[in-house]
C-alpha cells in the first residue's frame, strides 16, 4: 500500500511539474508562440516544424491542440496547416520524453532553488514566470525519480506479476485503458514518463511497454478532442482529424511490435530509452505518412463534422471559443475580437443615427432599436465567457485585460442604450412633430456626431493596441467634445433669442440630442483611462489647490468623474 501511495504522489508530482512548465511558457512566450503558429500557416512543413517547436517549448500538445483548434474556428489558420501543426506538436511532445528520460534528476534540486529564488526575487512577471518554469522542470525531474524508487520493490511482487500477466497478454485492452488513463490526466507526457520508469525498473517488460505507449498517444488525441468539442466545426474538425491519425497509427503499429522491438533493442539495451525511441519513431512515421495526405483527411472529418448551424441573428457570438478557456491567454484573444464585433456594431448604429436625425426615416429607426438587443446579447455573453475563466489561472496582466475587455464591452452595451433609449425616442418624437433642425442645427450635430464616430475609432485602436499617445489623444478629445457642445449650446440659445421658428420649435431636441451624443463620447473616453494610469499620467482627482497651484501647463491629466 505504501508503494502505491508513493507511486501516485510521485505521478501527482509530476504532472503539477508539467503543468508549471506549460504555465510558465505560455505566461511568458504565449504572445510569440502563437505569432509563430499564424506565421507559419503558409505551407504544410512550416507549420509542422511550428508546432513541433511550440509544443517542446510548453511541453503539452494537448495545449497546442487548443490553440491550433482555436485559430482554426476562427478561420485564421486553414485546416490542412492545422493538421500540419498536430503532427508537429505530436513530434513535439517525443522530443519533450526523450530529454526527460535521460539520467539528469541530480539537476532536480538546483533547478528548484533557481527558480524558487527568482520567482521570489522579482516583481516583473516575465522574470517570475521563468522561475516558475525552472520549478516545474525542477519537480519533473524530482518525480521521475521518486517513481523509480518507489516501483523497485514491485519486481519482487507476485502479485504485480500476477496483474499484468493477463494485460501484457491482451494488448487491445492495455492500450484501451492506458489511453483511458491518458485521456483522465491530460498528459501523455506524464503518462509515457511513468511507463518508462516502470520499465526501468523491470516491473514491466520493454514489449509491453511500447503498447502502452501507443495507448498513451491515442489517449492523448481523445484528450485534444474532447477539450475542443465546444468549438466550432472547423476547430473539432482538426482535433477529430488528429485522432483519426493517432488511430489510424495504432491499428497499424500494434502487430508490427514484435517485429519492431530487435531493431530498438539494438539502438540502446536500456529500457527507457528504448521507451522513449519508439515513441518518437512512432509519431515522426506518422508525419512522413500523413503529411502529403492531409487534404484527403481533412475532406474526411469535414464530411464526419455537422456544421456549425447558421446564426438565428447578427447579434450571437462568433469567436467565444470555449475549447479556448483552458487556455486564458488564446480565451482573452477572443472575446477581444468578439468585443470589436460589439463595437463595430455599436458604429453602425452611430451612423444609423445621423440619417434617422437628418431624414425621419422611421424604418432605420426601428432597425437602430432592433440592434441593441444584438448588442445587449453579445454584451451578455463576452461577460459570461470572461467569468469562465478561472482567476487562479490568470496572471496579473491577463487579469488586467479581462477587466478591460469587461468594461469596454459595458461602456458599448451603454452607448447603446443611449442610442436606443435616448436618441432613438428622440428620433420618434421628431418625426411624429414633424420638426426639423434650422441648417446652423443641422451643421452643428452632424459635426460633433463626426467626431464622436472619428473618436470611437480611435477608442477601439485603442483598445487594441494600447496605444499610449493614442489614449493621450483620446481623453483630450473629451475636452474638446465638451467645449465643442458648449459652443454649439450657446449658437442654439443665440439663434432661439432671434426668433427663429425652426430653432424654438427644435429647442428641447436639439440640446438632448448635443447631450446624448457628449455622453457616449464620456463612455468611449473610458478606455484611455487604464493605460494612463499605468504610465502614471492620470492623476487621482480634479480639484484645483488654492495655495501653491502648480503650474497648469505641465499638470498630468486627470480621470474625470461622472458627467
Amino acid at each position: 500500500m505504501e508503494v502505491l501511495i508513493n507511486i501516485i504522489g510521485g505521478v501527482a508530482l509530476l504532472l503539477w511539474g508539467i503543468r508549471m512548465v506549460r504555465t510558465g511558457v505560455t505566461r511568458s512566450f504565449g504572445a510569440e508562440l502563437r505569432r509563430a503558429l499564424a506565421l507559419s500557416a503558409r505551407s504544410r512543413v512550416g507549420a509542422f516544424f511550428a508546432g513541433l517547436g511550440v509544443t517542446t517549448a510548453i511541453q503539452s500538445a494537448t495545449a497546442t491542440a487548443v490553440i491550433v483548434s482555436s485559430f482554426a474556428s476562427q478561420n485564421l489558420v486553414p485546416s490542412i496547416a492545422a493538421l500540419a501543426m498536430m503532427l508537429g506538436a505530436d513530434v513535439g511532445t517525443a522530443i519533450v520524453v526523450q530529454i526527460l528520460t535521460f539520467d539528469v534528476s541530480f539537476l532536480s534540486p538546483a533547478l528548484i532553488a533557481i527558480g524558487v529564488f527568482t520567482f521570489l526575487g522579482n516583481e516583473k512577471a516575465r522574470r517570475r514566470n521563468l522561475g516558475r518554469i525552472a520549478i516545474g522542470l525542477g519537480l519533473v525531474l524530482l518525480s521521475l525519480k521518486l517513481i523509480v524508487l518507489a516501483s523497485v520493490p514491485l519486481r519482487e511482487t507476485e502479485i504485480v506479476a500476477q496483474l499484468m500477466y493477463p494485460l501484457s497478454s491482451e494488448p487491445v485492452l492495455a492500450v484501451v485503458i492506458v489511453a483511458l488513463l491518458t485521456w483522465l490526466s491530460h498528459s501523455s507526457v506524464a503518462v509515457i514518463l511513468l511507463t518508462a520508469s516502470l520499465a526501468a525498473t523491470q516491473v514491466i517488460g520493454v514489449q509491453f511497454a511500447l503498447y502502452l505507449v501507443l495507448g498513451a498517444n491515442l489517449g492523448g488525441a481523445i484528450t485534444a478532442y474532447m477539450m475542443t468539442s465546444q468549438s466550432g466545426a472547423v476547430g473539432r474538425a482538426v482535433t477529430l482529424g488528429n485522432l483519426g491519425i493517432r488511430a489510424t497509427g495504432v491499428l497499424i503499429a500494434m502487430p508490427l511490435i514484435p517485429y519492431v522491438l530487435p531493431y530498438l533493442t539494438q539502438l540502446s539495451d536500456v529500457p527507457e530509452r528504448s521507451v522513449a525511441n519508439f515513441h518518437l519513431a512512432f509519431n515522426l512515421a506518422l508525419a512522413i505518412l500523413f503529411l502529403p495526405a492531409l487534404g484527403l483527411v481533412c475532406d474526411l472529418v469535414t464530411k464526419l463534422i455537422k456544421p456549425d448551424p447558421e446564426p438565428t441573428g447578427p447579434g450571437g457570438p462568433r469567436y467565444l471559443d470555449k475549447g479556448a478557456l483552458d487556455s486564458p491567454t488564446v480565451a482573452l484573444s477572443c472575446a477581444a475580437r468578439e468585443a470589436l464585433r460589439m463595437g463595430d456594431i455599436v458604429r453602425e448604429m452611430l451612423n444609423s443615427t445621423r440619417q434617422v436625425l437628418s431624414t425621419n426615416d422611421n424604418d432605420m429607426r426601428k432597425q437602430v432599436e432592433a440592434e441593441d438587443d444584438n448588442v445587449d446579447t453579445l454584451h451578455e455573453a463576452i461577460k459570461i465567457y470572461l467569468t469562465q475563466l478561472s482567476s487562479e489561472e490568470l496572471d496579473r496582466d491577463e487579469s488586467a485585460r479581462s477587466i478591460e475587455i469587461m468594461s469596454f464591452t459595458t461602456n458599448l452595451e451603454h452607448i447603446g442604450d443611449i442610442i436606443d433609449k435616448n436618441l432613438m425616442e428622440l428620433s420618434a418624437k421628431k418625426i411624429k412633430g414633424r420638426i426639423t433642425f434650422s441648417d446652423p442645427g443641422e451643421e452643428e450635430i452632424s459635426e460633433l456626431h463626426a467626431r464622436v464616430i472619428a473618436n470611437l475609432d480611435l477608442a477601439m485602436s485603442i483598445f487594441m493596441s494600447g496605444d499610449l499617445e493614442s489614449a493621450r489623444k483620446l481623453l483630450r478629445e473629451k475636452q474638446s467634445i465638451r467645449e465643442l457642445e458648449r459652443i454649439s449650446t450657446d449658437s442654439h440659445f443665440g439663434r432661439v433669442s432671434e426668433g427663429r421658428p425652426e430653432s424654438i420649435q427644435s429647442s428641447a431636441l436639439h440640446l438632448d440630442v448635443l447631450r446624448d451624443l457628449k455622453r457616449i463620447n464620456s463612455h468611449l473616453t473610458s478606455v484611455a483611462y487604464p493605460i494612463l494610469e499605468r504610465a502614471g499620467e492620470l492623476a487621482s482627482s480634479r480639484l484645483v489647490e488654492t495655495q501653491n497651484q502648480p503650474d497648469m501647463v505641465n499638470r498630468p491629466l486627470v480621470r474625470p468623474e461622472a458627467e
